[in-house]
């Protein structure tokens, strides 16, 4: 079954065209990141206005892009409906509207949220994961997170999600957006937290600056990173030196990572899940990723000494983290169920389950 998926949640214009859920035929992303760098963040009618001039012309390319496939060959489409920036969404719902009518294709409405996760089903461009890798295992704890969401799942199969916990105030990646415009860094903070963060010297540093790591010892799978923003404010009241600047940097990635690990971990443990999945933009984080292979290392060694299965980590390219339509396609192919276009309505304060 070959998919035209369709996303504009954000401030990114994307189509992508996937076969059977997992291979990318192409996948086309128009992003107006540059203009939202000039205010330090998404202004929407910008981000909306951009989308409308974009969607047709990055359809166009994504069906151009995916070698032999012409709307003929095009089995349904899928579009994103919510969470998301209500005009941003429009563009992309109405779009689909439009060429579901015409084409007379069936549609698919999409939970973006839900989505993100299904990255992990697909076969990335770049080879970091191929088809002869398998695929995830349910149960599985699925974490989503990014500059709107922070939210930890249990997913007993398919379709099948339980929300175990999410952020009671600002999500992980809007810490990140905060905390790097706070330290002058610019806009997107995780991105720019990151590359200061590797000017800190660790192995000669004589002092560290210790941020709190919120929730991450409270018995329960909520997140909390308002009080995470406020202390790095505190920190950043003096004038910053080049060195403070990039230890502020260090110690907030290693303070935000340390909790989405720890939390992500305990949940497998008590959920005894076969796999970890790890999504959304923030899951492009090196130093995430590379926490969690370390942590799971040890996790896992435990797990066979007691005789209980270890567990598998997966995490999409850096490509399929952030928001593109591949993972749109993947999880209208795995979850299809389409509904007739006239009743599709965008749902912008959708939650992920």
């Amino acid at each position: 079954m070959i998919i035209l998926g369709i996303e504009t949640s954000c401030d990114e214009t994307a189509a992508a065209v996937v076969e059977n859920g997992t291979k990318i035929l192409s996948n086309v992303v128009a992003s107006s990141v540059e203009l939202h760098q000039k205010t330090g963040g998404i202004i929407p009618e910008i981000a909306a206005r951009e989308q409308i001039k974009c969607i047709i012309p990055v359809i166009n390319e994504a069906i151009k892009q995916s070698s032999n496939i012409t709307i003929n060959n095009i089995d349904a489409l899928a579009v994103t409906i919510g969470p998301g920036l209500i005009g941003s969404l429009l563009v992309g719902v109405e779009t689909a509207k439009s060429l579901a009518y015409t084409w007379k294709k069936p549609i698919i409405p999409i939970n973006h949220l839900q989505a993100h996760l299904y990255a992990n089903w697909l076969t990335a461009v770049d080879g970091r994961r191929k088809a002869e890798d398998g695929l995830p295992e349910f149960p599985a704890v699925g974490l989503v997170v990014s500059g709107g969401h922070t939210d930890l799942v249990l997913m007993k199969g398919r379709g099948k999600i339980k929300w175990l916990g999410g952020t009671r105030d600002d999500a992980a990646g809007e810490c990140f957006d905060k905390a790097a415009r706070v330290l002058s860094l610019g806009y997107p903070g995780g991105p720019a937290i990151a590359t200061e963060a590797t000017k800190f010297p660790i192995p000669n540093s004589q002092f560290l600056i210790k941020l709190p790591r919120p929730m991450i010892d409270d018995n329960n799978f909520d997140f909390s990173f308002s009080g995470l923003k406020t202390a790095v404010l505190r920190q950043a009241q003096d004038k910053l030196s080049k060195k403070k600047r990039a230890i502020l940097a260090f110690e907030i990635q290693e303070a935000i990572t340390d909790v989405l690990v720890a939390k992500t971990i305990r949940a497998a443990q008590k959920y005894q899940v076969k796999s970890i999945l790890l999504a959304g933009g923030v899951a492009a984080n090196k130093r995430l990723r590379d926490k969690f292979n370390s942590q799971l290392l040890q996790s896992n060694k435990l797990c066979l000494s007691i005789l209980h299965s270890p567990f598998q980590f997966w995490c999409p390219s850096p490509k399929l983290c952030t928001d593109n339509a591949a993972y749109i396609a993947a999880c209208a192919y795995f979850n299809y169920q389409p509904v007739p276009w006239e009743k599709i309505k965008v749902e912008p304060g959708l939650r992920i389950c």
